[in-house]
């Protein structure tokens, strides 16, 4: 039987034509890094890694505590808009590195060759603390949330240190477990946050604002009552220190990177996620807090609740009943669980990532791949949850343990974020002249815009939400912060610098890299 000859070719084209995977396996390649992971998400997996209701919903007593309705809605729109310029730049310089090892590797390759090894291991080491730090804050705030809903219905029960700790761990070991045995099913799994969140905002939107048990405030107080009373800072200050809510809801804008090497196409996809999930997240966060608003019960008797978590008893009053709480509680408490099991999971790819360039005491075992799991880093899992868990203790001391969370994890990953986009400005853009998604003319000042900005929170969210300050109420970001930094940078003296030769270079030698680690060690 013969063969036509005009179909052989195409056959033989078809046959060979190279798929998205093998694509973005080949363009890690040229990176320095081996396809290891599965590539299993695309845009919409990642696209809504934001989640609004929660991150408003988690620490809003530090927003009633900070002015109350303007601080909440008027802070919520300076942080969407302040916040864009840096989307945009980190797209752009993921757009050309699209890996898993994020800022760091970003750092390693735009830093001059003298200093980029100190520079990578310094931002690698505030990425891990940031990405600790968030997924721990994550798990915490649906721990306090669960502890809210139970006050619904058993207002007498106040949680000791230990109890509040003990949900905290249960939440913890379920999000990981998700991720570590349900690794397939975790795109479906984000589709489906995606989807409960957008019909929870609604549901919380038409409920309470036709419910309204309360009463309703009129525009003027919704949108501008301000009362910084309780905070005990000066106006000015107080509506600023009631900016972390927001800022913590942006906080994990560049972990998206962490999943690098299992998105199809990431050099398009990963920009058009973090780019687009400022806006889309500006919306739905405004959808939530409206209804919240203009149904706002007593502020002081919110900030009365035990515990902290004011959102249950919120609830119940604006609903009118306990069930009806229940219900709009619920829909939080569910984002809650599947930001938990996603943000532990950006935090163990970035954990591996780091692992796998030698950074981390005992690399060789947080940087294996489970295969049987379907190719998880389920070492790296573990020890991004022992951190956790061990972190979590600070709470049996102080009540203000969660802002403190909040706080470490804001500051550590906005300056990760800051490092390289600094770095680029200082060597004039010109890496950035091939990056597949440019910013063009508008680089220079959207990247300043964006570093000035996160320099401010850093030292805005060191702050003590709450003055006077007793050991209780302190405000502990900065110690930990310290005490992480110290801890790396002993490390680095004692064996770091001798076994981090920072992310691989392809394009180098390993002669011209042990030139530049003698350089850097003079």
């Amino acid at each position: 039987m013969s063969t036509s000859p005009d179909t052989l070719p195409a056959a033989k084209t078809a046959k060979e034509a190279p798929s998205p995977v093998d694509d973005a396996a080949h363009d890690l390649q040229k990176l320095g890094y081996q396809q290891e992971l599965t590539r299993s998400r695309g845009l919409l997996h990642i696209l809504f890694s934001e989640s609004p209701a929660f991150g408003l919903a988690a620490p809003i007593a530090t927003s009633l505590v900070a002015g109350g309705p303007a601080t909440m809605l008027w802070g919520w729109a300076l942080i969407s808009v302040t916040t864009q310029p840096l989307a945009l730049s980190l797209a752009e310089i993921c757009s050309k590195y699209p890996t898993s090892a994020g800022a760091y590797y970003w750092c390693f390759r735009l830093t001059s060759p003298k200093r980029r090894v100190l520079s990578s291991w310094i931002n690698g080491w505030l990425t891990m603390v940031g990405v600790w730090t968030i997924s721990l804050s994550v798990n915490f705030g649906t721990a306090q949330l669960l502890v809210a809903g139970v006050g619904i219905f058993h207002p007498e029960w106040v949680p000791t240190a230990w109890q509040t700790y003990l949900v905290f761990l249960a939440i913890s070991f379920i999000s990981t477990l998700v991720g570590v045995f349900g690794n397939a099913i975790l795109p479906i799994i984000d589709i489906v946050c995606a989807c409960w969140t957008a019909l929870g905002v609604i549901v919380t939107l038409v409920g309470l604002s036709a419910k309204a048990a309360v009463g309703r405030h009129s525009a003027s107080f919704a949108l501008g009552h301000f009362d910084p009373s309780a905070s005990g800072w000066t106006p000015g200050w107080s509506f600023f220190i009631g900016l972390l809510p927001p800022a913590y809801t942006y906080a994990a804008i560049g972990m998206v990177a962490s999943m690098a090497e299992e998105v199809h196409n990431p050099t398009v996809q990963l920009p058009l996620a973090i780019t687009w999930s400022i806006p889309i997240s500006f919306i739905v966060g405004l959808i939530f807090l409206l209804p919240i608003l203009f149904t706002l019960p007593d502020i002081a008797t919110l900030l009365a609740v035990p515990g902290g978590q004011p959102i249950g008893v919120l609830f119940q009053l604006v609903m009118g009943s306990k069930g009806g709480g229940f219900g709009m509680w619920l829909i939080i408490f569910g984002i809650g669980i599947f930001c938990a099991i996603s943000i532990c999971c950006a935090a163990s790819r970035a954990t591996w990532s780091f692992a796998r360039d030698k950074a981390i005491p005992g690399h060789q075992v947080w940087s294996k791949v489970n295969r049987s799991l379907g190719d998880v880093p389920l070492n790296a899992y573990l020890l991004s949850l022992v951190i956790q868990l061990l972190l979590g203790l600070i709470f049996l001391g102080s009540t203000a343990a969660f802002n403190a969370f909040v706080g470490v994890a804001v500051i550590c990953l906005g300056a990760s974020y800051a490092m390289p986009i600094a770095i680029s400005v200082a060597n004039g853009r010109k890496d950035m002249k091939d990056a597949p998604f440019s910013l063009g003319k508008w680089g220079y000042a959207l990247n300043a815009f964006a570093v000035v900005w996160m320099a401010f929170e850093i030292v805005l969210f060191s702050m003590p939400a709450v003055i006077p300050v007793t050991s209780v109420s302190m405000n502990y970001a900065s110690v930990v912060f310290v005490g992480f930094a110290a801890l790396s940078a002993v490390w680095y003296l004692i064996n770091g610098r001798a076994t981090y030769q920072g992310p691989p270079n392809p394009n180098e030698s390993s002669e011209s890299i042990q030139e530049e680690k003698s350089l850097a060690n003079q």
